[in-house]
């Protein structure tokens, strides 16, 4: 007897109010999901998770109801297990040098050995643009990736890629230099409106202006058929890194420092913390689309901002951010829409080469949203606009980014998961434990994968515990999968500042903790649920469907403190009185 079997949701949904148009949207996630372990001649076999069996239906020719049934018993660990959240650590960003090579192999060695034996699950490594396709188009040289990932392949280390199609330099923390490729400067030398331009007409050459996404300037290839050689390239030439399952995830990067945005807060401009930004969609390409866009709307009249300040104001002291300033105005919502529906629409295609491109691997794809958390608090959210994310009270700029990737099968990769609206000065009307909240909830009513990863640097409990609460926002479950998890965190980035043996002995208690005080499990099948061949990227959704998402709706609950956590105030005076000790004896 044939049967159909239909899963509806239960628990989280139903918990939190969420509409029926979204329940049909919100399946379960691959921990929900855990609940199905065989399907055998028409028979279900289950397992429980955290929120109950759930309720099945048959429909067959006859009315059946299957009943779940368990095949044993799972041990204590097992169920801990599912709790389980991987951790990576970023390379670093020069591990291969804007020479293509990969020098001091040595002291990497060393480097990946300590963290084999610090438990973690593997490492992130950028693959520059600028490097591998430096020269000349559609010339490519993977040779220093290769070794690269051979000498992390004997440490049993997974690999997570990052298309890293930007700049190296001009953002925080970039420690070295890596600019695009060459070829492409060049063509930029005589149309130098391929690049970002903010109103005063300055250049920022970090990355492509989306506006010449579909414009064949490249030796007759567009940018965005630029990404997707790319990105076919490296598939073809790391077949058996894909095929062995040591490459699990494939981040793409879609704008400044990887991520999907707009350089609105350029360092290397003379942006600084917690300067609103400035709008960047003053190259001709972009400004000719906004024309566009605004004849067909029926206001051939409308500019660009050009009221919007510079990048060290405040909101307050322009127009166009104040209190009831032109950011509210008709003329201003327009504007914001379309920039920031201009964003979804480049990590669209791109995502959509992406998918073609690992069609068939057994790999994730991802895509990273910047934590912008200055400005949070004040109504216009001033320095979110700018950079792209049109984040109101009234108003979800981060919703509909995770629908989009939703139809790709990607992870929603955020940033900023270590800070606390303490840590920030006042002045900044930062929120980003708020934030976090919000784009994390967003993503998993979406059914999508969530991860992150931290925006600085940090070897405090108090960042540790930060990240560990945001892994398990209601903490673990003894009896199986928590009510929700990150599909995994990035921990930025080895360094040997992290290698130094008190920061290194914190960090090696934090991956036991997001390991659920498990030991390695080497099988991620076991706490993330199976990778299945990447599939054909379903139909492109409506851009109304999408800005459906802007509708806010109150983030899930997270509990103020983590219930893993490796210690306070307490545990740091004693390790500084250890280390005080240590180098007096030293």
């Amino acid at each position: 007897m044939t049967s159909t079997v239909y899963l509806t949701l239960g628990g989280l949904g139903d918990r939190n109010g969420i509409q029926q148009k979204e329940l049909q949207r919100e399946m379960p996630t691959s921990n929900q999901a855990r609940v199905i372990n065989r399907l055998r001649g028409g028979r279900l076999v289950a397992l429980g998770s955290s929120n109950g069996l759930r309720r099945i239906k048959a429909v067959a020719s006859e009315t059946a109801t299957i009943q779940p049934e368990a095949e044993r018993l799972l041990t204590d660990d097992e169920k801990m297990l599912a709790n389980y959240v991987p951790v990576y650590v970023m390379l670093p960003l020069g591990v291969i040098t804007v020479d293509n090579v990969m020098e001091n192999k040595e002291e990497t060695e060393r480097q990946l050995k300590e963290l084999r034996r610090a438990a973690v699950d593997g490492v992130m490594v950028d693959v520059w643009w600028g490097i591998v396709e430096s020269n000349c188009h559609e010339q490519y040289d993977w040779s220093a990736y290769r070794s690269l990932f051979q000498l992390i392949q004997r440490y049993d280390l997974k690999v997570q890629v990052i298309m890293s199609f930007h700049q190296c330099g001009g953002n925080v923390g970039d420690a070295i230099y890596i600019p695009i490729p060459k070829w492409v400067r060049e063509i930029g030398e005589s149309d130098p409106d391929i690049f970002y331009t903010n109103r005063m007409g300055i250049r920022n050459k970090e990355y492509l202006t989306i506006g010449v996404d579909n414009k064949p300037l490249f030796s007759g290839r567009t940018a965005i058929q630029i990404y997707s050689d790319y990105m076919k390239s490296f598939r073809e030439n790391m077949a058996d890194f894909l095929e062995s399952g040591q490459i699990i995830e494939v981040e793409i990067g879609l704008g400044p420092a990887g991520e999907l945005r707009y350089p609105s807060y350029p360092q290397n401009q003379g942006w600084v913390f917690p300067g609103i930004g400035e709008f960047q969609c003053y190259d001709k390409y972009l400004k000719a689309e906004f024309k566009e866009a605004a004849s067909n709307a029926g206001h051939p009249e409308w500019e660009l901002p050009d009221n919007a300040g510079e990048y060290n104001e405040k909101p307050e002291v322009t127009e166009f951010f104040r209190s009831n300033g032109a950011y509210d105005t008709e003329r201003g919502k327009f504007f914001l829409t379309w920039y920031s529906n201009k964003l979804l629409s480049h990590g669209d295609q791109v995502l959509d080469e992406a998918n073609k491109a690992f069609l068939g691997c057994k790999v994730k794809l991802a895509a990273k949203v910047s934590g912008i958390h200055w400005w949070y608090k004040d109504d216009s959210h001033a320095a979110e606009l700018t950079a792209g994310y049109y984040n109101l009270k009234d108003k979800d700029g981060y919703r509909p980014i995770a629908r989009m990737l939703s139809r790709h099968y990607a992870i929603l990769n955020f940033t900023c998961l270590e800070m606390r609206d303490s840590d920030q000065p006042a002045e900044a009307k930062s929120r980003p434990q708020r934030l976090v909240q919000q784009v994390l909830s967003g993503g998993w009513r979406e059914n999508i994968k969530v991860a992150g990863e931290n925006a600085l640097p940090r070897y405090d409990r108090s960042a540790y515990n930060q990240v560990l609460l945001n892994a398990r926002p209601n903490g673990v479950n003894r009896d199986g999968p928590p009510k929700l998890k990150m599909f995994g965190v990035t921990y930025l980035r080895l360094s040997a500042e992290l290698l130094q043996p008190k920061n290194f002995k914190i960090f090696k208690i934090f991956v036991k903790n997001m390991h659920a005080n498990q030991e390695y499990c080497a099988d991620s099948e076991k706490y993330n649920g199976r990778i299945d061949l990447l599939e054909r990227s379903k139909p492109a959704i409506p851009i109304q469907e999408l800005l459906e998402a802007t509708k806010p709706v109150e983030p899930f609950p997270f509990d103020e403190e983590t219930d893993m956590s490796i210690g306070g105030f307490l545990a740091d005076l004693i390790d500084n009185l250890i280390e005080r000790i240590a180098s007096t004896f030293n």
